[in-house]
This record gives structure tokens, sequence and C-alpha cells, in this order.
């Protein structure tokens, strides 16, 4: 069996670097990072009904700023209608429930030393700890119905075990805490502030959050909506390109790096830059990076279809599905879908890519607005048997669909990121549901780059069928993703905010594949082997992260407020606005 070390390596050309346009002066940088500083062991030991009285304090600002947030991604990314609503569901909406589940888990650390260990759990049969992590609430059930989250531990990991690592920061008594760098994410706007937040709540760090020239325009939005936190002083928002990232990086000041990018930064700054003295530093295992650093850092998603008899609605469903996770945010996600695998003589192989295809024309082409886009689509796409459905305007790129890979091939698609609009469709020769898991399986685990996050389709009866149910089970376990889940995009995995997210632990700082180490994760897990998301095939009313879904805006506002200050009357309009 080929072992996780022989993972390919991504090969893609680095993302060419981008300019800001309000660079930090270094004396600013350097007087932000000594105040840090001066507040990291007194934000440290302050006690955890203080940190969640702080946190808590921002959801108000949170909920305030999402306007102008929302308006402001809308008009960098030339988004109209109800494309709008992406820039809510990825903007204020997953940082205002992070916020506010953090802040009950501090307030739980300070009643009992650890918040609960999630809202249930079980011992599988292979031992195995799993433990329910969504929905939280009352109100996740009612909004989330038919949907659960879980975290899978580690092997060797018991229920005790699970209790005494829960929290690990909490149980120091008096810890010194840090400064951590982030180096903020340029595609989705609520990753940067969601990696504050984590930072600060589950390793507790003060944060120096340096913005992404692609996407510095939320900075602003931001200091204002975490004004609390910049008030305290425990976090600085300063901006800048490669240049102010590098000497923040070896800066003395700094105790440890977060990055959410790309794997040839994560090498560039461990390693050092591209040639043979980085690849004898990196056999010898000599980084020159002397700190920690945690990172998430993209993938080749890969979406897994069971061969099944679909029925219309169940076809219709993925396929919808499926153009969602590739239009999402013009593409530019790390979980976007890249590699749909399905089997070899699937009598409804064509009809889905047909709706595919449908949905795919059905959505106007976006702005391609992130760096090198154009270029990796020239790339990936020269030569090929392409579908494209619709057409691209000036700066925009179209959905394509790159139609027969051959699963055997050496194919850059297997190891190399679109971040564009580009799906490969890959046909696999098992054929029976049972061999085509495992089959899947391999090829993701061994064939694909990245660590991040893969998505399992099949139909109902198969998800109860006493031969596939354990084939399925041994497919989500053996994975190696950080998320992986069942009918849905994993994306979901990532808004929910009390599922960790990053890559499999399965990595290393050698093979740093999709990255190390996991954000979010509202019930402070420690020994995470990976969330699993589960979900049915056919959602109604619609789920407001469908492309197209007319509804989505107006929902996703009225969340934005529920998330902040739940309330069942907050909750009946939120149904209300998906319903009529």
């Amino acid at each position: 069996m080929i072992t996780p070390a022989a993972r390919p390596r991504h090969d893609a050309a680095p993302i060419p670097p981008t300019t800001s346009a309000m660079p930090t002066e270094r004396r600013a940088l350097d007087h932000a990072l000594a105040a840090l500083r001066d507040n990291a062991r007194r934000f440290a030991r302050t006690a955890p009904a203080a940190k969640a009285a702080l946190v808590r304090s921002c959801l108000p600002r949170l909920a305030d700023c999402a306007d102008a947030w929302v308006a402001a991604g809308c008009r960098a990314k030339r988004l109209r209608g109800v494309d709008q609503a992406e820039e809510w569901i990825s903007g204020p909406l997953p940082t205002v429930r992070l916020a506010r589940l953090y802040a009950d888990s501090l307030d739980a650390i300070a009643r009992s030393g650890r918040p609960p260990l999630g809202t249930g759990g079980c011992v599988r049969a292979d031992g195995r700890v799993e433990i329910d992590a969504f929905p939280v609430s009352a109100f996740d059930r009612l909004a989330f119905l038919g949907f659960r989250g879980s975290v899978l531990l580690a092997p060797g990991i018991d229920r005790a075990d699970a209790v005494r690592r829960q929290a690990g920061f909490y149980r120091q008594r008096a810890p010194e805490g840090g400064v951590s760098l982030i180096l903020g994410a340029g595609n989705v706007s609520s990753i940067p502030p969601m990696d504050v937040l984590s930072k600060l709540v589950v390793e507790g760090y003060v944060c120096l959050l340096k913005m992404n020239p692609v996407n510095e325009w939320v900075g602003p939005i931001l200091e204002r909506a975490l004004g609390p936190l910049v008030d305290a002083g425990v976090l600085r928002i300063v901006y800048g390109g490669a240049e102010v990232g590098q000497y923040l990086v070896e800066h003395d000041a700094v105790d440890d790096v977060h990055l959410t990018g790309s794997a040839e930064t994560h090498d560039r700054i461990v390693w050092g830059p591209p040639g043979p003295e980085r690849e004898r530093r990196r056999a010898a295992g000599e980084p020159v990076l002397g700190k920690p650093i945690s990172s998430e850092l993209g993938n080749v998603s890969p979406v897994v279809i069971v061969p099944a008899d679909y029925r219309d609605g169940e076809l219709a469903a993925m396929a919808i599905n499926l153009a969602t996770m590739i239009t999402n945010n013009a593409s530019f996600n790390c979980n976007a879908a890249k590699v749909v695998i399905t089997a070899r003589g699937w009598a409804q192989h064509d009809a889905f890519w047909g709706l595919v295809a449908r949905a795919l024309g059905a959505t106007p082409p976006r702005y391609a607005y992130y760096p090198g886009a154009a270029e990796r689509y020239a790339r990936l796409t020269a030569g090929r048997d392409l579908l494209i459905p619709g057409s691209a305007g000036a700066d925009e790129l179209p959905w394509t669909i790159l139609r027969g890979v051959d699963p055997a091939a050496a194919d850059p698609v297997f190891t190399v990121e679109p971040f564009c609009g580009v799906v490969s469709d890959v046909v696999l020769p098992a054929v029976e549901p049972v061999e085509f898991l495992a089959a899947a399986t391999s090829f993701c685990n061994d064939r694909l780059w990245g660590t991040l996050n893969a998505a399992l389709f099949l139909p109902p009866g198969l998800e109860r069928d006493p031969a596939v149910a354990p084939a399925l089970e041994r497919a989500i376990t053996e994975l190696r993703y950080g998320t992986v889940a069942v009918n849905h995009w994993p994306a979901l995995g990532y808004g929910v905010g009390s599922l960790p997210w990053g890559g499999h632990p399965s990595a290393s700082l050698r093979d740093i594949q999709s990255g190390l180490g996991w954000v979010h994760n509202t019930y402070l897990l420690e020994g995470i082997d990976k969330a699993i998301v589960r979900g049915p095939l056919v959602v109604r009313p619609e789920p407001l992260w469908f492309t197209g879904n007319p509804k989505a805006v107006a929902v996703a506002r009225r969340l934005v407020q529920q998330e902040a200050a739940p309330t069942w009357r907050g909750l009946a309009r939120v149904v209300g606005a998906a319903l009529w």
C-alpha cells in the first residue's frame, strides 16, 4: 500500500505576487508588534470569562458591519443579483457564528475547565472515537434538518483521553502567550478574522494580521468589526505584499506563524527560495524558519459519485450541488470541486454531466480577480477535449469541463490546483459500488495532490445497503483528508465553525500538502484525524449556498443577525425568508 509520504507533490507555478495599495511602513509594523508583545502575557493569563466577554463584545460590531462588508466584496468581485449571496455566506455569516461559539466555549471553560465534549458521540466498531459537533443547538437542528457533523479522533485516543487533551492551552497554570503572525488569505474574506479568533481563543496568542493584497479591501472593515480586540491590544491589522510578509516572518517579536495561501509560499517561508539549497535543507530537516508554523494551503478537491440508479430529483440535486462547488467565488476556493470521479459503465454519466453543464451555463461567468488565473486556465486546458457551457467576456474565464481525463496518466490536473473554473471528468474502471469506493479511495489518496477535503455522493438506499454501508464507512475512514463530506460540499464543515478545518495530519513539514494544524474547532478538541459532514442528498427548501438560489441574500442577511443574537423570533424570520 502506498504510504502517506508517497502522495504526489504539488507542481503548480506559484501565484504571481500582488502589490499592496496601502502598505504599512516598517516603523508602524515594529510599533504594532511592540504593542502586541507588551500585551501577550496579560492576555494569555486573562480569565476565560473575561475573554468570553471580550469576544462576545465583537458580535454587535460584526453584525453592524455586515452590509458594508458584503458591499465591498461585491464591488471587488463584480458580483450582481443573487450571486451577492456568496459574500454574505463566505464573509460575515461564518465569522459572527464562530465568534459566538467561541464565546460560549470560553464561558464553559470558566465554569468547568473545558467545553463539553461535543454534543454526543460514540465508540465505533473499530474502536475509534467519533464526537458529534454539529448541530450545536436547537436552532441548528431546525435550520440544517438532516445534517450532522462529527470529529473522528486519531487511533488510540479513547473518550477519557479526549477529555484530558481538550482545551490544552487552558490547562497551563501560567502561560506566557506570544504573538502569532497571521498571513491572511486573499480569496475568502472570512478566513483572516476566523484565523485570528482561532489563534486568540484556542492557542492564547495575540495576533498581528497581515492582509493579503488581493482582498485588503476588507481590512478597514475588520478593524471596525473587531474593534474590541484592537482596543484591548490583542489584535493589530497591517498591510503589504511579500516583502512585508517576509519581514514579519523573520521578526524577533513574532513567535508563531499561520499561513493561508499556496504550498509554494509555505515552502519559501520554511525551506527558503527554490533551488538546490532548499532541497538540501528539506532532505536534512533544516528549516530556515525557527518558529512554529500552521497552514491551510489548498487542494485538488475530489468529488466521488458512487454508481447507482439515481432518481431524477437526486441526479438534479447532485448536479446543482456540484455546479455550486465549481462556481462559488469564481472557483477561487481551496475546497472547490476539481476532479469528479465516476465508475465505468455508470448509465447516468452523460445525463449527469448534461445537468451539470446546464447549471453551469445558467451561472454567469465571473470576473477572474485572482492573479494568474488566466495563465493557469490556459495551461490546464490546452489541447484538451473541453465542454464549455456559455461564454466569457473580458476579464472573465468560462466554466470548463475537461472530458475523458485518463486516471492512469501522469496528468497535471491531478497535481496542479487550478484555482479557476476548471473541473475534470475522470472515470475509474471499477463498476460495482463496493469495488468502486475502494478504488476511488486509493485514487484520491495516491494520485491527487492535497489533503484538505473530499466529497462522496450516493443515494439513501445505498447508504443503508448492508454491503455498501460498511464500504462507505471504510472510505470515510481511509480517505486522507481533513474533511470528508457525504452528499454535500465539504465547505459546510468550514462554515459551521464547531468542526475543525484543516489538512489531514498525515502531511508533514517536508511534504506539506494542504497544510498542518486546525482552525475553528470550537469544542477545542485535540488528537483530531478528520471532520465528517453528512447530509441528505435532496434538501428542501434548497440550501442557501446553492448557486442561483433567489432567496439566499435575504436568508443570509437574517442569519447574520440570528447568529449574533439568537432568538426564536429571529429563527422564524430566517425560516420565513427561506420559505416565502
